[in-house]
């Protein structure tokens, strides 16, 4: 039986990028379309690949910078053929211009109670839709932090999809009362939970799907192992800077190459790990017993040192 895949990607102004004092048009640049590798090369890439994603904008900024620059981003996704669901870092409730320091909000949104939480993600979803979005239906919170608070929340205001869950960093922030393990879709207050997935990268350590987060030779084997065990379903983030260096100025190589051997994985194996949107409302087995991929110390190494390119070349380039 088939596998589908949700290819997710994050979008948001970067909180580092508006504490530095960038103006509008550089915060845009390094944080939607960094060097040449941001939102508009993954879309192309997708279409070279006949690949679906869905893309979470978090439009909370907006309160500080209008809705200009996520009718410009949400436009490009959406005139793409791909779609937008929500993300919210509710930090930026107590953002300034005039003062960066961002003291004034909680951070994640585990921290506010489910009336604070359901006024939150009413306010965001309705900030979504004024700047174009078609209604979500789904939802990730920032950082992951969610909680069962949340889930009951977003029941409330009719989503049908949450995908907050991901045991690399549960309990905190990531607090949906689940198993760390859990990677299978599953009914949960009154929606459905689909975690992020995992692989185990050594005995009772986990790390998630995410471009800057497994090598390519990762990825493929926890593609394989999803569909050997039939695995109800593949959760994979990146975001929409995540294939350029730290300060958006310059193309992260190892990540680039990791974004486009998936394409080209998923390109191939696309009778057995179809991508979806949510939209699609594709038919889930839910709550079945899915294990991650188990270690492999050759794997492991080979990541390490990819990742010590990474940081001392990629992220030091200019």
């Amino acid at each position: 039986m088939a596998t589908p895949v949700f290819l997710t990607v994050d979008i948001e102004i970067m909180w580092r990028h508006h504490a530095a004092g960038l103006d509008p048009a550089t915060l845009y640049e390094r944080s939607f379309e960094p060097a040449g590798v941001g939102v508009s090369y993954q879309l192309e890439m997708l279409r070279q690949h006949d690949l679906k994603a869905s893309f979470f904008v978090d439009p909370m900024p907006a309160l500080l910078y209008g809705l200009d620059p996520f009718r410009r981003v949400i436009d490009t996704i959406q005139s793409a053929g791909q779609r937008v669901q929500l993300h919210l870092h509710p930090n930026w409730t107590g953002a300034s211009r005039d003062d960066r320091t961002g003291t004034n909000g909680r951070f994640h949104l585990s921290d506010y109670d489910r009336a604070e939480q359901v006024a939150l993600i009413e306010g965001a979803r309705d900030l979504l839709v004024a700047a174009g979005a078609l209604p979500p239906i789904a939802f990730r919170a920032g950082s992951y932090a969610g909680n069962d608070d949340t889930l009951s929340a977003l029941a409330t205001l009719g989503f049908e999809y949450d995908s907050s869950h991901n045991g690399s960093v549960h309990p905190n922030p990531s607090a949906i009362d689940l198993p760390a393990r859990q990677i299978a879709p599953i009914a949960r207050r009154g929606l459905i939970e689909v975690p992020v997935t995992l692989i185990e990268e050594r005995q009772g350590a986990l790390r998630n799907f995410q471009i800057c987060a497994l090598s390519a030779e990762e990825m493929r084997a926890a593609l394989d192992h999803a569909v050997e065990q039939d695995h109800a379903v593949v959760t994979i983030v990146n975001h929409g800077f995540e294939l350029a260096n730290r300060t958006g100025t310059s193309a992260n190589a190892v990540h680039v190459r990791r974004f486009d051997t998936l394409c080209a994985l998923l390109d191939e194996r696309r009778d057995a790990l179809p991508t979806q949107h949510f939209a699609d409302r594709p038919v889930l087995r839910l709550g079945q017993d899915d294990a991650p991929l188990r270690p492999s110390m050759a794997r492991r190494r080979w990541r390490q040192a990819e990742q010590l390119w990474s940081n001392m070349i990629s992220e030091r380039a200019l």
